[in-house]
C-alpha cells in the first residue's frame, strides 16, 4: 500500500527535480533504460520499450480509495501549478483564467474536485486522455483505466465537451474542429501526443493509437501511429511540468513515459518530423537522406525507391512542362500505371535534403 503524502511534500519534490534537471547534461540517459538497445529502431525498439514499461510497473493505483493513494491523490500531486504558492492544479486543455468562463480555466484550486455527477460549475474531475470507451476493450477503471501517465485534472465542463472525441489537427486554443472532433490546444498537444504514444506502447492491443487520433498515418511504416501525434511531438516540446509529472508517475507506479524522457524515441520507432533528442541518440541519417536511388527508372507500372532507412519522404511529380501532377508522402513506391507515355520528374525531399529524378514512362 502506498503511503499518503502531503501536497507540500510533492511541491518541494517537484521544485527540487526541476532545479536538478536544469543542471544535468541533457545527453545523460537514465539508468532505467540500461536494458534497451538504443541502436535499434522500429518494432524491435518498440517491443523492448513495451517490455520495460510493463515489467517495471510495480503498482496499479486504485481509481478511488479512502485507504491508500488513489488516482485523485496522484493528480493532486502530479498536476500542481508550480508557479503558484497555493496548490492550484493545471487543467488539461485549459487556457484562460480571466475570461469569466470556468470551462476554459487553465488552473483550479485543488479542493474543488467533483466526485459525483452532475458536477457544479467551476469544479474539476479526471480526464482519460485516452477515452475509456475507445479502448479495445473498454479501459474500465483499473490497469489502463487508472494509469496516471494518461490521466489529467480537467474542468468538468471541458471534460464533457471533449467527451470521447478523437483528437484532430487544429491551432490555437482547445476547441471542436470542423469535423466535430477535438483539438487539445497548442499548449497541450505535445503532452497529448506523448501520452497517446505511451498508452499504445504500454497497452498495444487495448489502446490502439489510430483509434484515438484522426487522419493519415503516412510516417509510420506499419501505419499504426497518426501523423498528428508525431507532428505534435515535434511542434510542442516537453515542458518542465511534463518532466516533473513523469517523475511522480515513476515514484507511484514504477514506470516512466519514454517519450517524455526523450521525444526522439518516436522517430526511432515510427519516423516522422525531427523532434528534440535529449540523449543525442539520433544520427544524421535517421532523419536526413543523403542519396535516393530509384529502380527501375523506366516503367509502366510502379517506380520504387530503394533505401534502407526507416523513414517517409515527401515527393512531387512534374511533367515535362513543369506542371505539378501529384504531391504526397512516399514510403516505397510511386504508381505510374495511369500516366501517359512521356518524361516526368520526381522531386524528393526530407527536411533540408532534396533530389530530382527523371522518370520515363514508355
Amino acid at each position: 500500500m502506498l503511503k499518503k503524502r502531503s501536497l507540500g511534500f510533492y511541491r518541494y519534490y517537484l521544485l527540487f527535480f526541476i532545479f536538478l534537471s536544469s543542471s544535468i547534461l541533457s545527453a545523460q540517459i537514465p539508468d532505467y533504460y540500461n536494458s534497451i538497445n538504443l541502436d535499434d529502431q522500429g518494432d524491435s525498439l518498440r517491443e523492448q520499450l513495451h517490455d520495460l514499461v510493463s515489467s517495471t510497473q510495480h503498482t496499479i493505483l486504485p481509481y478511488t480509495s479512502s485507504r491508500e493513494v488513489d488516482v485523485w491523490d496522484a493528480l493532486r500531486m502530479m498536476d500542481q501549478d508550480l508557479e503558484q504558492e497555493d496548490p492550484y492544479l493545471l487543467l488539461v486543455y485549459g487556457y484562460d483564467d480571466n475570461d469569466n468562463n470556468s470551462r476554459t480555466d487553465r488552473t483550479r484550486y485543488h479542493i474543488f474536485s467533483c466526485h459525483r455527477s452532475p458536477c457544479p460549475e467551476g469544479t474539476w474531475n479526471r480526464e482519460h486522455v485516452y477515452p475509456r470507451s475507445l479502448g479495445t476493450p473498454n479501459l474500465g477503471f483499473d490497469n489502463a483505466g487508472s494509469d496516471v501517465h494518461a490521466l489529467r485534472a480537467i474542468d468538468t465542463d471541458m471534460n464533457s465537451l471533449r467527451s470521447n472525441r478523437l483528437f484532430d489537427a487544429g491551432q490555437g486554443n482547445a476547441q471542436l474542429t470542423a469535423r466535430g472532433l477535438f483539438y487539445p490546444g497548442d499548449e497541450w498537444k505535445g503532452d497529448v501526443a506523448r501520452m497517446m504514444m505511451f498508452m499504445y506502447l504500454r497497452y498495444p492491443t487495448q489502446c490502439v493509437a489510430t483509434n484515438v487520433g484522426y487522419g493519415a498515418t503516412s510516417y509510420a511504416p506499419l501505419n499504426d501511429m497518426p501523423d498528428i501525434f508525431l507532428e505534435w511531438n515535434a511542434e510542442d516540446p516537453v515542458s518542465d511540468f511534463e518532466r516533473a509529472r513523469n517523475e511522480i508517475a515513476y515514484d507511484l507506479q514504477g514506470n516512466r513515459n519514454p517519450f517524455i524522457d526523450n521525444p526522439a524515441l518516436a522517430i526511432k520507432i515510427w519516423s516522422g518530423p525531427q523532434s528534440e533528442d535529449t540523449w543525442g541518440i539520433l544520427e544524421v541519417q535517421d532523419y536526413e537522406e543523403e542519396n535516393y536511388v530509384f529502380s527501375p527508372t523506366i516503367t509502366g507500372d510502379e517506380t520504387c525507391l530503394s533505401y534502407t532507412l526507416n523513414t517517409t519522404l515527401d515527393y512531387a511529380v512534374y511533367d515535362i512542362t513543369g506542371k505539378q501532377l501529384m504531391q504526397n508522402k512516399l514510403k516505397r513506391c510511386i504508381d505510374f500505371s495511369t500516366y501517359e507515355s512521356g518524361v516526368y520528374f520526381v522531386i524528393l525531399h526530407n527536411r533540408n535534403v532534396q533530389q530530382t529524378i527523371k522518370i520515363v514512362v514508355p
